[in-house]
C-alpha cells in the first residue's frame, strides 16, 4: 500500500455538506417539469389559462364585465390541475423508484416533504401570477372593469396555495400516483354529494370544501366564512398531511 492511499482522507457521508432548504426546494421544483407528465401538465394548464379567459370575456356581458369575473375564471385551470402536479412529486418518488437515492442523498426525509411543500407554494405563486397577467391583458383588451380589492387577490392566491398542499398532502398520504390523483378528485366530491342531503347541510357547511372554498373567489369572507374554510381544511388537508409525513418516515423506499 503505497503513502499516497493511507495519506488520502475518508469521505463518509457525515462528512459531506448538508444541502440547505432553498437547494432542494429548487431540485424540487425541477423535478416538477423533469417528467413527461409534469412537463404536459404545466403546458396544458398554461394553454388552458388563456383559453379559458378569452372564452370568458367573449361570453360574459353587462355589469359580469369585470377583471374579477376573468380572473376567477382563468385562475381554474390551475386550481384543478396544480393538485396534480403535487401529487406526482410526492408519488413520482416510488413510481419512479428514486426514494431510495433520494433519501441516502437527504435521510431528513421531513426535510425532502418540507422542500416539496416550499417548491408546490412556490410554483403556486407562479400560476397565480400568470393567471393575473392572461386575465389583466384580456380584460384591458375587451375594455373591461379593472377594479378589484387586495383582499380578493390574496383570497385567490390562497385558494391556489390550499390546491397544490391538498395534493402534496394526498400524495404523501397513498404513495402512489393513480389511487392519490382519484381520490382526491372523488372523496371531496362525494361527501359533496352527502352535503346535498338536508339532513347534513350544517355539517357540510363546515366540511365540505366545494362550499368553503367557493367564496374565496367571489366575496370577503367573514369571520364565520374563515372559521368554516379552517375546519374543512383540518379534515382534507392537514389530516392527509400528517398522515403522509408519517408514512414517508417509515415507507420503504425501495
Amino acid at each position: 500500500m503505497s503513502t499516497a492511499t493511507l495519506d488520502r482522507p475518508t469521505v463518509t457521508r457525515s462528512a459531506l455538506p448538508r444541502p440547505s432548504m432553498l437547494r432542494l426546494t429548487l431540485v424540487e421544483l425541477r423535478k416538477m417539469s423533469d417528467t413527461r407528465a409534469g412537463y404536459w401538465l404545466l403546458g396544458i394548464t398554461g394553454l388552458l389559462t388563456v383559453g379559458v379567459a378569452i372564452l370568458a370575456a367573449l361570453l360574459i356581458d353587462g355589469e359580469d364585465e369585470t377583471l374579477r369575473n376573468v380572473f376567477a375564471v382563468a385562475l381554474q385551470p390551475a386550481s384543478i390541475l396544480m393538485p396534480v402536479v403535487g401529487i406526482l412529486l410526492v408519488t413520482s418518488e416510488w413510481s419512479q423508484r428514486t426514494a431510495m437515492v433520494t433519501f441516502t442523498l437527504v435521510p431528513a426525509r421531513q426535510r425532502v416533504l418540507g422542500a416539496k411543500l416550499l417548491a408546490g407554494l412556490a410554483l403556486s405563486v407562479i400560476a397565480f401570477v400568470v393567471s393575473l397577467a392572461v386575465a389583466l391583458i384580456v380584460s384591458v383588451s375587451f375594455g373591461y372593469d379593472l377594479s378589484m380589492t387586495g383582499q380578493l387577490y390574496g383570497q385567490a392566491l390562497i385558494s391556489v396555495l390550499i390546491g397544490m398542499v391538498g395534493g402534496i398532502a394526498f400524495g404523501a398520504a397513498i404513495l402512489a400516483s393513480a389511487p392519490a390523483i382519484v381520490l382526491s378528485y372523488v372523496l371531496p366530491t362525494a361527501w359533496a354529494a352527502l352535503g346535498a342531503i338536508r339532513a347534513l347541510h350544517g355539517v357540510a357547511r363546515w366540511l365540505d370544501q366545494t362550499q368553503t372554498l367557493a367564496p374565496l373567489l367571489e366575496e370577503h369572507l367573514s369571520g364565520i366564512q374563515w372559521a368554516r374554510l379552517a375546519t374543512s381544511l383540518a379534515v382534507w388537508l392537514l389530516l392527509p398531511l400528517l398522515i403522509g409525513a408519517w408514512r414517508i418516515a417509515r415507507s420503504d423506499p425501495r
